[in-house]
C-alpha cells in the first residue's frame, strides 16, 4: 500500500482527494496551513500536519516513506504578487524533494493558452511544474480547465452572476471556449494515476466530453436552474472589472475571482486522447454536472461549520452564495487558554458582547422595529452549552478552549455565523473573533458591504477586550498560586 503525501490538502481539490483516497483505504498525510476542517472529519488512514510552505521546514520530514506527492498548492488567493509566490513555494518544495526523493509528483494545473497570451495566473502554473520538474522525479501536470463542482471559484462566480445579476454583461472573454470537467471525473484521474506511475515527466490533460463557450456554459446554467437573465456581452477590457466589482458580484474570495477571469481570455481546448487512453471512463456532460452540482449545494449547511445544526440546516437555501464574506480579528495574548474559554463564554451577561453594545442595541431595535421579536438574555450557568440561546443568537458549537460558534438570529437576506476561535501558540495564545456570512443574492452582498465597517471596529475591539479581561484573570491566578 503507498504512503500518499497531499500539499495543499485543505484546498478544494484537496479535501474531495484526501477524503477519495481515505475511502480506497490509503494512508495518507494531509498537509496545509490550517487542517481544522479534515481532522474534524476524522478520516481512516489520514493524519494532518500543519505545513507552510513558504517556510516548510517539516517537508522533509514529511517526505520520509512517501511515495506519491499530490502538489495541489495554488496561490490565486494570496493576492499581491501570487506569481511570486508559487515560484517560492515550487522552489521550496523542489529543494525539499531533492533532499528526500519520492518516486513520483502529481501536480494538478491549468489548461495553457499560447505563451503570449498567458495570464499571470496561468504563467504561475507553468512556472511551478517547471521548478517542480527540476527535482529529478518523474512529475505527471494533470492540466484541467473549468471544474464543475460545488465550491469550484469558476463554477461559484458564473452562479454568483446569474444568481445575482437582473442582466448578465459579461466581458468579450465570454465567447472564449473551453472544456469543462466534472469534479468527480476529475478526482477519478487523480487516484488512478496512482496506478499507472509516471517513469519520465508528462503532461496529460483532462476534459469533460463538450466544448463550450463560456456564453454556452451561462446559457447552460440558467435553463438547469431556471434563472433566465439577458447575457449581454461588452468590449470592455478585462481588466477592467475591478476587485470592488467581483465583491459586490460574487461570494468567491474577490483575488482569486479577478486572477481566475483574466485566464479566460482565449481559448483553453483540452486534448485528452493520451489521458482517456491511459484510464478510461465515463466523462459526466456539462449539464449532468450542473444538476449534481446544485443539488449538492442544497445540502451544505450539514457540515462541521454549523455544528450539523438542524436549524441552520432549514434556513439554508441553495442561492445563498457558496463561499462566506467574512470580518473578524485576531489578537495575540499571554492569557491562559482557560482564561481565555471562561471570558468568552461570558457572552450575553454583565460585559454583554464585550465592546461596542450600543451598537449591537441598534442592530437589534432594527428587527424590532419591522417586528421581528427578538429573544433576549442568557442562561444563568457559566459555560454555555449547544443549544443555548444568547439574545437571538443560537450556540451551535462548543469545543471547550478552542470555539464557540453562534447562529445569526436577526433578520437579513442570507446567513451568518460568529465563532471565537482560541490557539494555543506555545509561547503566546491567539484568539479570533469573526464574522461569518453567506450572502442571499445581491441584497445579502450589499448588506455585508454596508456592515463592513461597523464589522471591523466591533470585532476588533471585542477581541482587544476579552484579552483584557483574560489577562487580568492570569494575573490573579497566577498571584494566588
Amino acid at each position: 500500500m503507498q504512503t500518499i503525501l497531499v500539499l495543499g490538502a485543505s484546498g478544494y481539490i484537496g479535501q474531495h482527494l484526501v477524503t477519495e483516497l481515505s475511502a480506497r483505504g490509503m494512508t495518507v498525510r494531509a498537509a496545509a496551513r490550517n487542517t481544522d476542517r479534515l481532522q474534524k472529519l476524522a478520516l481512516p488512514g489520514v493524519s494532518c500536519h500543519h505545513l507552510d510552505l513558504n517556510w516548510p521546514t517539516e517537508l522533509p520530514a514529511l517526505l520520509d516513506g512517501v511515495d506519491t506527492v499530490y502538489f495541489l498548492v495554488h496561490g490565486m488567493g494570496e493576492g499581491g504578487n501570487f506569481v511570486a509566490h508559487e515560484r517560492q513555494v515550487a522552489l521550496n518544495v523542489r529543494d525539499a524533494l531533492r533532499q528526500q526523493p519520492v518516486k513520483q509528483v502529481i501536480f494538478l494545473s491549468s489548461l495553457q493558452a499560447s505563451e503570449h497570451q498567458q495570464s499571470d495566473h496561468l504563467r504561475a502554473r507553468q512556472l511551478t511544474g517547471e521548478l517542480l520538474r527540476e527535482a529529478g522525479i518523474p512529475v505527471t501536470e494533470l492540466r484541467a480547465g473549468i471544474i464543475v463542482g460545488a465550491g469550484s471559484a469558476a463554477f461559484e462566480v458564473m452562479r454568483d452572476m446569474v444568481y445575482n445579476l437582473p442582466v448578465l454583461t459579461p466581458p468579450r472573454w465570454v465567447r472564449s471556449r473551453t472544456t469543462p470537467i466534472a469534479l468527480e471525473n476529475l478526482l477519478f484521474y487523480l487516484v488512478e494515476l496512482l496506478h499507472h506511475p509516471a517513469e519520465q515527466h508528462r503532461v496529460l490533460e483532462a476534459a469533460g466530453p463538450d466544448v463550450l463557450s463560456y456564453q454556452q456554459q451561462f446559457e447552460h446554467f440558467m435553463r438547469i436552474s431556471g434563472r433566465h437573465r439577458l447575457l449581454i456581452p461588452i468590449p470592455f477590457p478585462t481588466r477592467w472589472i475591478s476587485v470592488w466589482f467581483l465583491n459586490v458580484i460574487t461570494s468567491v474570495p474577490p483575488t482569486t475571482a479577478k486572477a481566475l477571469i483574466q485566464g479566460l481570455k482565449h481559448d483553453l481546448l483540452a486534448d485528452d486522447s493520451d489521458l482517456r487512453a491511459l484510464i478510461p471512463q465515463p466523462l459526466i456532460s456539462f449539464d449532468e454536472a450542473v444538476k449534481r452540482t446544485l443539488q449538492e449545494e442544497q445540502q451544505l449547511m450539514n457540515s462541521s461549520d454549523w455544528g450539523y445544526d438542524a436549524q441552520a440546516f432549514a434556513r439554508w437555501r441553495p442561492e445563498y452564495g457558496y463561499f462566506p464574506k467574512q470580518a473578524g480579528c485576531t489578537v495575540s495574548t499571554s492569557a491562559s487558554l482557560d482564561a481565555l474559554w471562561q471570558v468568552v463564554n461570558r457572552l450575553g451577561g454583565k460585559e454583554r458582547y464585550f465592546f461596542g453594545n450600543i451598537l449591537w442595541d441598534i442592530r437589534a431595535g432594527m428587527d424590532r422595529a419591522i417586528g421581528h421579536k427578538l429573544a433576549k438574555g442568557r442562561p444563568a450557568r457559566e459555560m454555555l452549552e449547544t443549544g443555548d440561546a444568547v439574545d437571538s443568537w443560537k450556540v451551535i458549537i462548543v469545543e471547550p478552549r478552542k470555539q464557540l460558534s453562534l447562529l445569526f438570529g436577526m433578520k437579513a437576506p442570507g446567513l451568518g455565523r460568529l465563532s471565537f476561535t482560541l490557539k494555543d501558540k506555545g509561547d503566546h495564545r491567539e484568539i479570533d473573533v469573526r464574522a461569518w456570512w453567506h450572502p442571499h443574492g445581491m441584497p445579502g452582498l450589499f448588506y455585508w458591504l454596508l456592515m463592513i465597517p461597523a464589522h471591523l471596529f466591533i470585532f476588533r475591539g471585542m477581541a482587544k477586550r476579552i484579552v483584557t479581561l483574560a489577562e487580568e484573570i492570569t494575573r490573579k491566578s497566577r498571584n494566588q498560586g
